[in-house]
């Protein structure tokens, strides 16, 4: 078995500041995204058991187990490559051209993946994701770390709305987090992952 691994940050936990602080950025990785990175492979060694010993009766909610830490552990890793220290402004090029085919304008886009991560219920994401089929931008919001996304969505760009990536900052003004982050994408990362989408084929044809 390939043991999934914690990506070191491409900067320091205080890089970010003041839009995101040092201390909320340590725990965020050092905890929460390590959590998810052990507790996937620790359930991969419980479902090889389970296979080994062919009782099956358990592979159903060792699944689910994986799904959510494995989404997880993706997500973040996602997460930190979209931000850098000094990012925010626009992106240019074939993905700016992209945001306004598919959502009017820039701004456009911005208001509504703002008004997606606001309006999660619960703990979640808000994603912007390349969907293969139509060949198009989407945004979706992700329940916990699993959406409502077509299968063969490609996630480009992710915002975390858990309470544990801004409330020892921002409380209950997520909005205001929200707002903050826009100062740190890193479009040169989210467009490099467009035009990699972009190359995926599905076939659905007969």
């Amino acid at each position: 078995m390939n043991p999934y691994t914690l990506p070191d940050l491409p900067y320091d936990y205080s890089a970010l500041e003041p839009h995101i602080s040092g201390t909320i950025m340590e725990l965020h990785h050092g905890k929460h995204h390590a959590a998810y990175v052990k507790n996937s492979n620790d359930v991969l060694e419980k479902l090889d058991e389970a296979r080994r010993s062919e009782d099956f009766s358990r592979v159903a909610a060792l699944e689910r187990t994986l799904a959510f830490n494995l989404s997880g552990h993706i997500l973040h890793s996602i997460l930190w490559q979209n931000m850098t220290p000094n990012g925010g402004g626009t992106p240019t090029g074939d993905f700016a051209n992209a945001l306004v085919k598919d959502f009017g304008s820039f701004e456009r886009f911005r208001k509504q993946l703002n008004e997606v991560a606001a309006t999660i219920m619960g703990s979640g994401w808000a994603a912007l994701v390349w969907e293969p089929i139509g060949k198009r931008l989407l945004i979706t919001q992700i329940y916990d770390h699993q959406s409502n996304l077509a299968q063969a969505g490609i996630p480009l760009m992710v915002v975390d709305a858990w309470e544990h990536a801004y409330y020892l900052q921002y409380q209950n003004r997520k909005t205001e987090f929200f707002e903050s982050v826009w100062k740190l994408w890193n479009w040169q990362d989210i467009a490099a992952r467009f035009k990699s989408a972009v190359q995926t084929r599905i076939n659905i044809a007969a």
